[in-house]
């Protein structure tokens, strides 16, 4: 809660700086912006690859596999299923472009090449040099390698090598989340510049138009998710939605005051246990790695807020655009496990990448802290649909 005022303040007194129209002080406001941009951009590559990596190089440990397979089969289709229902409502919704003027010179490359097919973008991403995509930042490429790299290591033998090439991964890790931490700490300065750079620029009306459609996309979805995509996948497993969303209750409101599925963990396995009655075999194994790669939420916020922030950097959203970021969402979604501040700074970190104006997300900021009490609550809601069902295919 602190938090969140400090981010809210943060975001009134940056508008306020803006409109003051003082040469010198927009100077200031544009060049703390253009350090935090190229701070976000420093940790983005880290982020992502490391978090997928290691993410993915746990599946090899994780036992017995027909369990493991039906929970990797219902996790990426209720992952792509949430992705996929954010395109649909952001394509129905259609969010305004926020009109800032320096969108462009943030997007760089972002809005070159969109007229190129499905089949060009696919053919990007694919790299014929393992060093160029570090270099050069390539985000999709780096996704791909770190998704090879990280499932080849889980398929890996059990050996001191693999051991000492996990741990390298993992303290890798700890340290760029020690990092990460003290970025989010001082925070709230690049709240004020990114803030006050835009209110120099904006509207105030087409903004709460343009936020306002963006949030009832995000939230619109998660709720679709929620109320009737999941129902939908327990009654094709021949499962009653209502009973079990009455039985696994304590844990969804857990989930949405604590805003983490890992702290509301050992609810959600009790409540699973002993309310929904799911043999504890399988609760115990489903639900922890749930926890860690079961991301709906997170892959539809990651989908829809992409999706804006390369809209308004100029890039034209056409079909082969969103099919390809709905893949690049449930890929981070699901590398997500233990970010700091999970799917946002994951979709800053995306956004950087490629170059989109990333000073749009810091008014998404303040926002985001509501639309994670949804988005964990929707992940514990999710987990235990898919442990239901696993728990259902197997008895």
């Amino acid at each position: 809660m602190k938090t969140t005022v400090i981010w809210i303040g943060a975001l009134i007194v940056g508008a306020i700086l803006g409109l003051l129209g003082l040469g010198w002080l927009d100077e200031v406001m544009n060049f703390v912006a253009t350090v935090y941009t190229r701070l976000f951009q420093l940790l983005a590559v880290p982020t992502i690859v490391l978090a997928v990596m290691t993410t993915f190089a746990t599946f090899g440990s994780k036992g017995s596999g027909r369990i493991f397979g039906r929970t990797l089969i219902y996790t990426l289709l209720t992952t792509f299923a949430a992705a996929a229902v954010g395109a649909i409502l952001y394509v129905l919704i259609a969010p305004g472009n926020l009109p800032v003027g320096t969108a462009l010179e943030y997007c760089g490359a972002a809005a070159q090449g969109t007229d190129v097919t499905y089949t060009d973008h696919i053919i990007s991403i694919i790299p014929n040099n393992i060093v160029k995509p570090f270099l050069e930042g390539n985000v999709l490429s780096l996704l791909l390698l770190a998704f090879a790299i990280g499932f080849a290591l889980s398929k890996l033998p059990e050996s001191e090598n693999k051991s000492a090439v996990v741990k390298f991964l993992l303290g890798l890790q700890e340290l760029l989340f020690l990092l990460i931490r003290g970025l989010i700490w001082t925070l709230p300065l690049g709240i004020i510049a990114f803030a006050a750079q835009l209110s120099a620029q904006v509207s105030a009306g087409v903004v709460a138009d343009s936020i306002g459609k963006y949030v009832l996309v995000v939230l619109g979805g998660n709720v679709l998710q929620f109320f009737v995509v999941l129902p939908l996948f327990l009654l094709a497993c021949g499962l009653n939605p209502l009973h079990v969303l009455s039985k696994m209750t304590p844990a969804i409101l857990m989930a949405l005051f604590t805003k983490s599925s890992a702290a509301t963990l050992p609810v959600t396995m009790n409540t699973a246990e002993n309310r929904l009655g799911i043999s504890s075999k399988v609760a115990r194994f489903v639900l922890p790695i749930c926890t860690t790669i079961n991301m709906n939420g997170c892959a539809a916020f990651i989908l829809v807020t992409s999706l804006f922030v390369m809209q308004n950097g100029g890039t034209p959203l056409t079909w082969s655009t969103i099919l390809l970021w709905i893949l690049i969402s449930v890929v981070s979604a699901v590398g997500n496990a233990g970010v700091p501040m999970g799917c946002y700074f994951l979709t800053l970190s995306l956004m950087s990448g490629i170059g989109a104006p990333v000073a749009v997300l810091g008014v998404i900021l303040p926002i985001y802290t509501i639309i994670d009490m949804i988005e964990t609550a929707e992940n514990v809601w999710s987990d235990s649909c898919v442990s239901a069902m696993v728990d259902k295919d197997l008895t």
